[in-house]
């Protein structure tokens, strides 16, 4: 009887059960946007929906044709006008290619893209700029600010996918610009402008007009808390190229990576100065990352990055200070607090760095993003100089791998680095062992090899750097 009964309740919870995890098999009573149980966006779905409908062959329309026979002239890059945007983009825009934005609120999406949308019309494009944040007047007062006024440019606010597409099909621009994917809803969705439903349609349909019209297609988009992109993962999947803003609030400095592109490569990086009267492209940004200071101090080393082809002369600043807590801070920014947390340990390990009792904190210069294992070598200089209370020379340059072992691994690029540095009047450059041989040395750039973490210190500072107390939070640097 019992056993009866529980066979009754689950068959009765499983009827109930509506809605099922592609990825996980979890089963819930209403659909939601993300899977309790795995938190995979988009992977619930209505058990027993219909399988495929299309089961006959359609009439063709178009044939396949040789691959040999297309028309590569369709797909010619074209520029946008903002030289650093398409570094970004591997040259330009492509005819038919959609392009995805994303950034934090207020940190220069719009601003961009209605500077490139102007520039673009007063190149003869017929372009489209749908706002779906703000009203007409004030899009045109923030064109005016930004001299971004041209006879070519439309303008549209609308929130409807439907009138969107009709101001497409009016229109036939050869350039779109929708401000942004989140605001705009299609009535035939169930849902509110934003869900995962609605950016989903939304894109797809864009999508579409892009392709058939082979116009270009440059999409805002927002990013959740976390700093991913909002809706459903499908959307970077759908789009050509995802392009990502990075910059500090209080800072007038933006970076533009692109992170997903078919049509260049996803190495490089765009500056730009945001100001009052709009946001202008840095073409030598080097130097920006640099403090202004006059004369040296402890816990500072300077490093050259290699974002693409582009070298970026950046500076890494450390602070170490004895800690009440039983657990010491550790803090990072600008830099992988995981790789920050590696290389102490290797500082402690192999090189006698000790700062196991001290708070740690790391940080670059500017609001740059240091990525690349060649920062290495400037991160732990830069601890080992703080705890010391030493300061390194403010003319030397830090490139270079730290392993395990405490071994300085060669990193690709040296000669383009190298170059950089002596440009900017650095005299000295400590790198990894093999560099002499890998390509043009600057002449008057001193490069010094080493081979560890211990070699690093001696050439550096002297033989034995004595720093804060053993039992008052540091340490001792030790070379010998």
């Amino acid at each position: 009887m019992v056993a009866s009964t529980v066979v009754r309740m689950t068959m009765t919870k499983a009827s109930r059960a509506g809605f099922r995890c592609g990825e996980c098999g979890w089963t819930g009573a209403k659909w939601v946007g993300r899977c309790v149980e795995c938190q995979a966006w988009g992977s619930v779905v209505e058990v027993g929906a219909s399988g495929p409908r299309t089961k006959a062959a359609g009439r063709l329309s178009r044939p396949a044709v040789p691959i040999a026979s297309v028309d590569v002239r369709r797909a010619a890059v074209r520029a946008t006008g903002v030289e650093e945007f398409d570094r970004v983009l591997g040259g330009g825009v492509v005819p038919g290619s959609v392009v995805l934005v994303a950034g934090e609120p207020g940190i220069g999406k719009s601003t961009l893209l209605l500077d490139v949308a102007a520039r673009a019309a007063r190149a003869g494009a017929r372009v489209l700029y749908v706002s779906g944040e703000e009203s007409a007047a004030q899009v045109r007062a923030r064109a005016e600010r930004i001299d971004a006024l041209a006879d070519t440019l439309f303008l549209a606010a609308e929130t409807d996918l439907a009138m969107v597409l009709a101001q497409i099909e009016h229109l036939d621009p050869g350039l779109v610009v929708v401000d942004s994917v989140q605001t705009i809803a299609s009535a035939e969705v169930d849902g509110s402008a934003g869900n995962v439903s609605q950016v989903r349609e939304v894109a797809a349909a864009l999508v579409a007009q892009a392709k058939s019209r082979d116009m270009s297609v440059l999409l805002v988009g927002h990013v959740t808390k976390e700093g991913s992109i909002a809706g459903p993962r499908l959307l970077e999947h759908i789009v050509d190229v995802v392009v990502t803003f990075e910059g500090e609030r209080h800072s007038r400095l933006r970076l533009v990576r692109a992170v997903k592109n078919r049509f260049g490569p996803t190495d490089d990086v765009g500056c730009f100065d945001l100001s009052d009267i709009g946001i202008v492209g840095l073409p030598d940004p080097s130097g920006l990352f640099l403090s202004t200071r006059s004369g040296s101090v402890a816990g500072t080393a300077v490093t050259v990055a290699l974002e693409g082809s582009r070298p970026l002369v950046s500076e890494v600043q450390a602070l170490v200070a004895p800690s009440v807590l039983p657990t010491p801070r550790r803090g990072t920014h600008g830099l992988d607090s995981s790789r920050v947390a590696l290389l102490l340990a290797v500082l402690e390990r192999r090189a006698r760095v000790c700062a196991g009792k001290a708070d740690v904190y790391v940080s670059t210069v500017g609001g740059v993003t240091l990525r690349e294992p060649a920062t290495d070598l400037a991160v732990a200089l830069a601890v080992a100089s703080a705890v010391a209370d030493i300061a390194l020379d403010p003319h030397t340059v830090v490139v270079g791998e730290v392993g395990l072992a405490g071994e300085v691994r060669p990193v690709p690029g040296m000669p383009r680095r190298l170059a950089e540095a002596a440009r900017l009047a650095f005299t000295r450059a400590l790198v990894p062992v093999g560099t002499l041989g890998a390509g043009p040395i600057p002449p008057e750039l001193e490069v010094v090899e080493v081979a560890d973490l211990a070699q690093a210190l001696r050439v550096l500072g002297r033989p034995r750097l004595r720093g804060l107390a053993g039992g008052g939070g540091g340490g001792a640097v030790s070379g010998d």
